[in-house]
């Protein structure tokens, strides 16, 4: 009997296989602050999702809300920083698989900014609009 020769494979069908990480060396824990463009995303599945694009943070604050990633043919998607797992200096790992980051929205540009007009800030008016609601605020842009 035979061996059974294996069968060549199809240069873009193996293209379209995700990229498995297990067993990769990321490097040390890192914080967000450091996080690097470019850095690997991979999911709980093992299979790369992307790459870093930009930290999404408060600094001021020390505040880490996410990630953007480029995912290359899915474009940019935001990971929350609940979804994280772990950042490490090759490598960011995910708690949620490929597909669930992929389905992910787009980024949707910068938060709304609220200002307070001066003029109409009244005593204690102000407080009680301000804990009932902001109804003195004013939305910029």
């Amino acid at each position: 009997m035979r061996a059974r020769r294996p069968q060549a494979t199809n240069p873009r069908r193996e293209h379209r296989r995700p990229v498995s990480w297990v067993g990769v060396d990321e490097g040390l824990p890192i914080a967000y602050g450091v996080l690097e463009r470019g850095v690997p995303v991979v999911g709980s599945d093992g299979a790369q999702v992307g790459t870093v694009d930009h930290v999404v943070a408060a600094p001021e604050k020390d505040i880490f809300h996410g990630i953007v990633i480029a995912t290359g043919r899915h474009g940019r998607r935001f990971i929350e920083a609940a979804d994280i797992a772990a950042l490490h200096e090759r490598g960011v790992d995910l708690r949620i698989d490929a597909a669930a980051a992929q389905s992910l929205s787009e980024p949707g540009g910068a938060a709304p900014v609220f200002a307070e007009d001066p003029g109409e800030m009244k005593g204690w008016h102000h407080w009680v609009n301000v804990v009932r609601g902001r109804g003195d605020w004013k939305r910029e842009g």
